[in-house]
């Protein structure tokens, strides 16, 4: 991916953003088959990248999805995600808090989730739902019984601007300790969204994917918009980059995701462990006794001449047991 496409696709740190000022259509002159061509050779060098970092277990690999809902979250993990050893790959759905995580700070049920090193984690959804529906829907924050806050009208500017900074020192911990973080908003357009919900309305095997909260949630979209606008402005970092994924074209949004992903790992430097000289040696005897069982288990005359004599008398066994 060349470097004027992918500045058009990220937030960059520091500088004030609004959703609309990036294209939602964007496809950077390629057509759907050569996407999906570069997409599956993603795919393998996706499978060899995460077989190193699983092997130097050094690093970890944080890949968080934010998006309206009919985006394309879930199709992205499972094109982008596919040639992945599930040994070496964790995906986690944020949901709303349960009544116990409720009772711990919003970050707690995320640091349960975190990948340990060798892996990749996978967030639909993550802690940025607690600067998005809890702004769009202020109320929800006081179901977290935080000090101080006791009514809608103590989720102000103030408060956000906290938990903005409070993001941003959890992430920059993060990537200090190993984490590689990634963030994706798939960036889906208003009509869009419509047509998708259309589809699963109309086409029974996916009626389950819809849901009426989602058509509810759908009236506030200026509301979201802002939030994104707002997520985009004050936690796009430079340890954590904000990527704005053009969603309208499932396969441009797959092959982008998937490119941006391996880029930044092949800039760790990832190998498999350097054995010690220790280690050496003892493959090489290891080699040694397995090669000398091997020669002793080879046929000689002697053997095979022994084995026909043991068939020969098994035959006649039998033929006098048939005789009797």
């Amino acid at each position: 991916m060349k470097k004027e496409v992918l500045k058009k696709m990220i937030a960059k740190p520091g500088e004030k953003h609004k959703v609309s000022g990036f294209e939602t259509d964007f496809t950077a002159n390629l057509n759907k088959e050569d996407a999906e061509k570069l997409l599956s050779e993603n795919v393998e060098k996706l499978s060899r990248l995460q077989d190193k970092l699983y092997a130097q277990d050094r690093y970890s690999v944080l890949v968080i999805f934010q998006a309206m809902d009919a985006a394309g979250k879930d199709g992205t993990v499972k094109h982008v995600m596919s040639g992945i050893n599930p040994q070496g790959c964790q995906v986690f759905s944020f949901k709303a808090p349960s009544a116990e995580e409720l009772d711990h700070d919003y970050l707690w049920r995320i640091y349960r989730c975190l990948p340990e090193r060798g892996r990749i984690g996978i967030f639909n959804r993550s802690h940025y739902e607690d600067v998005l529906v809890a702004k769009v829907h202020p109320a929800i924050v006081l179901n977290g019984k935080l000090p101080k806050v006791t009514k809608v009208e103590d989720v102000n500017d103030k408060f956000w601007k906290k938990r903005y900074r409070q993001i941003n020192d959890f992430e920059r911990h993060l990537t200090e300790n190993g984490t590689i973080v990634l963030k994706f908003f798939l960036n889906v357009s208003h009509d869009e969204q419509e047509k998708r919900f259309l589809a699963r309305l109309e086409d029974e095997s996916k009626n389950w994917k819809f849901s009426a909260a989602d058509l509810k949630e759908r009236q506030y979209w200026d509301d979201y918009m802002n939030a994104y606008s707002d997520m985009l402005t004050h936690t796009s970092t430079d340890e954590a980059p904000w990527y704005v994924i053009p969603a309208d074209n499932k396969w441009f949004m797959r092959y982008a995701v998937g490119q941006i992903i391996c880029k930044r790992m092949e800039e760790l430097d990832l190998h498999y462990p350097v054995l010690t000289d220790e280690a050496k040696q003892n493959i090489e005897a290891a080699k040694k006794i397995l090669a000398d069982n091997k020669e002793k288990e080879k046929p000689t005359p002697k053997k095979v001449q022994a084995a026909k004599a043991k068939k020969t008398k098994t035959i006649k066994d039998k033929s006098r047991s048939r005789t009797k």
